[in-house]
């Protein structure tokens, strides 16, 4: 909720949409986490050693051919170790594989006070916050001569452990950008406030300056038609709860967020005689513009409504109240690029502005500016003193779920990996990124991507023209594995130019108010350059997650991901291709997906199959649709979103194939190389493929958390990312000896691909 940058095309990703939405938080006290963790240490050390022990012992006993069939490498008995500690035998994996695959893990597994959910990725996730805090908190060795932009991450992380330095900053820098830039917060002020210098335009190019997109947002974008430009996106902006569904009833959420105003407004004026009626007043705003704002299945569904122009004709274009051409024309001043009358202007959700510019011009001007200062102020909150971080931090424990806050350290290692983390990921491939786990994965990307095209020629309701244009597509997908190469470069000059405005001091929220401005204007200035499709994009390696990025065609699998149990050199190739090889195939087939379809093989958006082929696509999805549709996620009493999901579910089922039938080829062509596990041994190389990808998805969340996810995540609740897959694939029936119709096993099973 923190991140405004509102874009509409982002990368398709594997994971959970909001686990990069990190809300920056503190502690005040240190949890009781460090404990747990050093308790889980100790009992899988006494764990490791019993079990070597006890294989070493069987070693020494008469060797039989199953004895010579177990993997007895250190990592063997790791991998044993943590699959053996999740399964639940009791459960029958025709009847429920997920709970079969997780169900010892679910009964174990603690979900840490400041998070609301535990699972393997926040496992991933918490090892790289500890590797990123001691990159971030050691200092270079000596005669070393670092990158300024690694000198700036690390000024950067320094100036926000520093909690002291922040209570002596206080409140006062941002309340002088109140006064001084925004015309003041009439909350804070009472009856006193003038609304005679009002301006609507001018406040919302004043926070734009502070990478805002309140209301309206005004992006830099690929071009959908013509992949090798870009152009501008206009569109609805966030909401301060995010979905509109949040706004319908009143609950603990709608409750602590009105509170989170009210504790907010105390925490900074003594004139409160206006504070109840101008929250009331606020809140009543937002609820009717949400009413207007398109949810994630309204933007799939409506998506050819949107307008395709150019600056000079958005008035002929786009008959509103609101001056667009204008407010483009001095939002890309923003970043010193001057618009010309030939850019192209992509405009979305039209009804939503067109709607939302009658409700400003209406709007008494106390009452959007008090809204405009708040959606400001609740961004800012979390870099601020402790008496305002705290009115955040009691809101965030309702809306997800949680009883604390991360370590300040967690916080502050987060907060420069989100802004400056290609900065970051040169220390860490430095020290703990192994260029074997490059190599090797891209020998399973090349298996995969064949056996994906496979798939894409024995797909019999494709014609032959479509069939040939999707294979070529399949075939020139890009990858970018572990990370760009100018990353480990000697030559830092491409690092220094990317970070070349980052340059920060010992006052954080100073830093802060930087860091947004200079968002900000990166957000325009790339307009009329060159899409490079090599590029490898805005995250950073230093992420546990994979991408696929339709108008380049191009798959991206980071450093933080090509780790146990997702990957491991070491690792026997059913769990590598279960893992790593799952997370492969779903990024390759986002490239098929409802979304990805619609671009050819150079990521532009253009009619490349035939309507035959796509009306038999659009069957064949609405099978995955009403799918996914009914499944209830228990815990809540809720019905998963299948037209929101659509893209990731079938991702998902595309994935798993791809990636299983890859392996089938690689141990026909490498027979009796793979190894079982000891423990294990009962299970067969293709058994366990299914057991490791279901592990890499056991999780365990809050409510508060559930409901987030299924209201507002594109993927699934990961309980359905096993078995909706699973339920729609032959082979798993086949490898475990299930009936059709039996437990996960659907007899009219959904396939896309």
């Amino acid at each position: 909720m923190d991140n405004e940058r509102n874009i509409k095309r982002f990368q398709c990703n594997v994971f959970f949409s909001s686990s990069s939405q990190r809300l920056l938080g503190e502690s005040s006290t240190t949890r009781s986490y460090n404990r747990w963790l050093m308790v889980l240490i100790a009992l899988l050390l006494a764990s490791t050693i019993i079990l070597t022990v006890f294989f070493a012992l069987e070693k020494n006993k008469k060797k039989t051919k199953g004895d010579d069939d177990l993997c007895l490498t250190p990592y063997c008995i790791k991998a044993a170790n943590y699959l053996l500690d999740s399964i639940d035998e009791t459960v029958n994996p025709c009847e429920d594989f997920y709970h079969f695959a997780c169900g010892t893990w679910l009964k174990t597994a603690r979900i840490p006070e400041d998070t609301g959910v535990q699972n393997i990725f926040n496992l991933l996730d918490t090892q790289l916050d500890l590797n990123i805090i001691d990159l971030l908190s050691s200092q270079s060795p000596n005669g070393t001569v670092e990158p300024k932009a690694i000198i700036n991450a690390r000024n950067l992380y320094d100036s926000c452990i520093n909690e002291a330095g922040i209570e002596v900053d206080g409140v006062e820098p941002v309340l002088s950008i109140i006064n001084r830039e925004f015309g003041g917060w009439p909350i804070l002020q009472g009856p006193s406030w003038n609304d005679s210098t009002f301006n609507l335009v001018d406040i919302l190019l004043k926070l734009r300056k502070y990478d805002d997109g309140i209301i309206f947002s005004v992006v830099t974008a690929t071009n959908q038609e013509n992949s090798s430009i870009y152009d501008i996106e206009l569109g609805q902006g966030t909401l301060g709860l995010q979905e509109t569904e949040y706004y319908n009833n009143e609950t603990d959420i709608t409750a602590a967020y009105r509170q989170f105003m009210t504790d907010l407004a105390m925490a900074l004026t003594n004139e409160t005689s206006t504070i109840a009626n101008d929250v009331s007043a606020i809140y009543s705003f937002e609820k009717n513009i949400s009413q207007y704002h398109w949810t994630e299945s309204e933007q799939r569904l409506r998506d050819n409504e949107t307008i395709r122009t150019h600056v000079g004709n958005i008035s002929e274009s786009f008959m509103t109240n609101f001056n667009f051409t204008n407010y483009l024309r001095q939002s890309y001043l923003i970043g010193n690029i001057t618009l010309l009358d030939t850019d192209i202007v992509s405009i979305s959700e039209v009804a939503y502005l067109v709607n939302i510019s009658s409700i400003l011009q209406q709007a008494p001007p106390r009452v959007v500016q008090n809204y405009l200062i708040w959606r400001f102020m609740m961004n800012r909150a979390s870099s601020m003193p402790r008496r305002i971080r705290s009115t955040r931090e009691q809101f965030d424990r309702v809306f997800k779920g949680t009883s604390a806050e991360p370590l300040r350290t967690t916080t502050c290692a987060n907060y420069v990996n989100d802004n400056m983390g290609f900065a970051v990921s040169r220390l860490y491939v430095q020290q703990y990124f192994n260029d074997i786990a490059r190599n090797q994965s891209k020998e399973i990307i090349k298996n995969i991507r064949s056996s994906m095209m496979m798939m894409l020629q024995k797909a019999t309701w494709m014609d032959d023209k479509s069939k040939t244009k999707a294979i070529e597509k399949a075939k020139v997908i890009y990858e970018n594995i572990g990370y760009p190469d100018y990353i480990a470069s000697d030559n830092t000059t491409q690092l220094e130019l990317m970070y070349a405005e980052y340059i920060f001091n010992t006052s954080y929220i100073s830093n802060v108010l930087q860091m947004q401005q200079v968002k900000a204007r990166e957000d325009f200035q790339t307009l009329h350059e060159v899409v490079d499709h090599h590029a490898w994009g805005d995250l950073p390696p230093t992420v546990v997650n994979a991408f696929y990025e339709p108008s380049t065609n191009a798959i991206s699998f980071p450093a933080g991901i090509l780790q146990m149990p997702y990957f491991n050199k070491d690792a026997p190739k059913y769990l590598n291709y279960g893992g790593i090889g799952m997370v492969i195939g779903h990024e390759i087939t986002h490239g098929f997906d409802d979304d990805g379809r619609q671009y050819d093989q150079d990521g532009n958006r253009i009619p490349w199959w035939s309507n035959d082929t796509i009306s038999q696509f659009n069957q064949r999805k609405q099978c995955i649709i009403d799918q996914y549709s009914n499944y209830t996620v228990a815990q809540i009493h809720k019905n998963i979103n299948g037209e929101q999901t659509q893209g990731e579910n079938i991702a998902d089922n595309g994935g798993i194939k791809s990636s299983f039938f890859a392996y089938q080829n690689w141990a026909k062509e490498n027979p009796n190389v793979d190894k079982r596990l000891p423990g294990l041994n009962k299970y067969s190389e293709e058994q366990m493929f299914f057991i490791g990808y279901a592990h890499g998805w056991c999780a365990k969340f809050t409510d508060a958390y559930a409901y987030n996810r299924v209201l507002t995540d594109v993927h699934s609740i990961p309980e359905f990312r096993v078995l909706g897959p699973l339920s729609n694939f032959a082979e798993f029936d086949r490898v475990f000896s299930c009936t059709p119709g039996q437990g996960n096993s659907r007899v009219n099973k959904c396939a896309v691909w």
